[in-house]
């Protein structure tokens, strides 16, 4: 907190500090502009905080005690954990399927761990810790090999091992990660909601996360988690979710091992207009999610549940690694989001729509700000974009209070990170938008190989490269017209060019 208050000092004395002579009229008017566009997007941010604090202070208590007070006949007659193990540390390995076995043990449920895995060395590890932590009866043990093809096909084989296996009608299936761990209760505190819910077909819980990294990983992590937390418990109000994160979620058993539903997660893909067929490398846990969007169905967030994840980052490099993460995270939205809009209202609701039509949105409204700044910079001197850069120092900062309402404590480094991820994730986001058709996952080394030829490849490339281009050209140009200062945008930033 002693970092929290010196930014505080700072914030202050910089407003004592700065001259007035930068406050002109000409250079108000563009401020001004952007406090516009400011005033929608801190709206928006404003209202998915309130209907947080609603959704865990006010709705979910009583659930909660609802859940607690069933006890052990609130639990299904029988769970499935399915976890998918590649090219993961035998330290993380361990930690994982020890945690998962440990919660099989006290759930009360009978349980059966299905450990979808590629290599006989991970088979071993895992055989030889179940004998050793010597399981009741109840709970078995069963393995499914398959070539290293990729998570998709992990989860679908497991999930067809389960099909066979004739799951009771109450049984559940939870989908976890080979780097996420139960935390102990974890079971217990969100099973029994499918009993209590029977228009419910999935859920999914909080996340904190073990970075094996630089600090500044770490407190990355943190931020986007704990923004997380805010997004999906607003969202969650309306009893939907906007991703079933692969790190741990559950569904009833009879969705999780439907033909559809594993064909839904296994063969995903989306017919771009101009790129084509895009068949979904990563993102399983966007496929999952939608699979359930379109029937309808209710989802829950359990905001009280936490998983750990191990973040291991691809780079040593912060910057490499956030470009990659980012490419992987915003491609599978961008890839999902769009056909989710084409459902319409009816299977979501509009708050959930507008949820997904705003992810989109603000690719282009995060980079409205510093934009017109430095357009402003370029007409008017300097003041503009240093009193923009002290509206960025003070809006991150408020905005970092507010994460305290989903975390205990907060760092210093949150309001840059934070103004990072808007600005840098809006520029990934703009650049996969035009390219979905690129992917790459990042713990395989394996990225979308599509049989186009070398001449439509081309052809592809350059066009995409083509209508980014027109897309920034035109950005900048409402921009400027926004701000009243040009009626000939084109001519008017030739103008603003050195």
């Amino acid at each position: 907190m002693a970092g929290m208050v010196i930014y505080a000092a700072v914030l202050v004395a910089l407003a004592l500090v700065l001259p007035m002579d930068w406050w002109d009229r000409r250079a108000s008017h563009v401020l001004l502009g952007i406090g516009a566009i400011s005033a929608w997007r801190y709206g928006w941010g404003i209202t998915n905080l309130t209907r947080s604090l609603i959704y865990r202070y006010i709705i979910f208590p009583p659930l909660r005690r609802q859940c607690d007070a069933m006890g052990d006949e609130g639990m299904p007659s029988h769970v499935y954990l399915l976890l998918t193990s590649f090219r993961i540390d035998t330290e993380t390995t361990h930690t994982v399927y020890r945690a998962a076995m440990l919660e099989a043990a006290n759930c009360g449920s009978d349980v059966t761990l299905v450990c979808s895995i590629v290599e006989m060395s991970d088979q071993r590890l895992i055989k030889h810790l179940f004998e050793a932590l010597e399981m009741p009866e109840r709970v078995k043990l069963v393995f499914v090999r398959i070539p290293g093809t990729g998570k998709r096909d992990a989860i679908a084989q497991g999930l067809r091992v389960i099909a066979k296996l004739m799951p009771p009608p109450d049984a559940v299936v939870a989908l976890i990660d080979g780097d996420s761990i139960l935390e102990p209760g974890l079971l217990r505190g969100t099973l029994p909601f499918f009993k209590m819910m029977p228009r419910m077909d999935a859920l999914t819980t909080d996340e904190v996360c073990e970075v094996r990294g630089a600090t500044i990983f770490r407190d990355w992590y943190n931020v986007r988690f704990a923004q997380r937390q805010i997004g999906m418990s607003s969202v969650a109000l309306s009893k939907r979710v906007l991703t079933l994160t692969g790190r741990m979620s559950a569904f009833r058993a009879s969705v999780a091992t439907s033909p559809a539903f594993i064909a839904d997660v296994e063969e995903d893909y989306v017919d771009h207009w101009r790129l084509g067929r895009i068949k979904f490398l990563t993102g399983d846990d966007k496929s999952s999610w939608y699979s359930i969007l379109k029937s309808g169905r209710e989802m829950l967030y359990v905001p009280d549940r936490v998983v750990t994840t191990i973040e291991t980052p691809p780079d040593p490099d912060f910057l490499r690694s956030a470009t990659v993460l980012m490419r992987r995270w915003f491609g599978n939205m961008l890839r999902t989001n769009e056909r989710a809009l084409k459902l319409g209202t009816k299977p979501m609701g509009l708050f959930v729509w507008w949820s997904i039509f705003d992810q989109r949105m603000s690719m282009w409204t995060g980079l409205i700000g510093p934009t017109a700044a430095i357009i402003a910079a370029c007409a008017y001197g300097w003041g503009p974009l240093l009193l923009y850069g002290y509206w960025v120092l003070l809006t991150r900062y408020i905005q970092t209070l507010g994460l305290l309402t989903a975390r205990s404590k907060v760092k210093w480094s949150y309001p840059a990170l934070m103004y990072f991820n808007q600005i840098y994730g809006a520029l990934i986001k703009t650049y996969i938008f035009f390219r979905q058709d690129q992917q790459k996952w990042t713990r395989q080394n394996t990225v979308s190989v599509r049989n186009v030829g070398w001449f439509n490849a081309r052809v592809l490339a350059h066009s995409s490269l083509a209508m980014h281009a027109v897309a920034v050209l035109t950005f900048v140009s409402l921009i400027l017209i926004y701000l009243g200062l040009a009626r000939n945008p084109v001519s008017s930033l030739a103008a603003l060019l050195p």
